[in-house]
């Protein structure tokens, strides 16, 4: 999950619980709502820690012994 789906399942998720008003008998909606925002959290996280894990990777220096003068 990238960035923006994340993000987009955080507001989708903040629409259902404060925008809607809606009530139905089978589910409630606020719930889901607040369930869609854990896992667009999560996803926020998850993507933002593996993203900081593979900048690390880039800046690696490598020195040869020929370089030397």
């Amino acid at each position: 999950m990238r960035i923006g789906a994340s993000l987009v399942l955080i507001a989708l998720g903040a629409i259902l619980v404060w925008g809607v008003d809606y009530r139905t008998d089978g589910f409630n909606i606020d719930i889901i709502g607040y369930i869609l925002m854990a896992v667009g959290a999560v996803g926020l996280v998850l993507t933002l820690v593996m993203a900081s894990g593979r900048e690390a990777d880039r800046n690696v220096i490598v020195r040869r012994d020929d370089d030397v003068l």
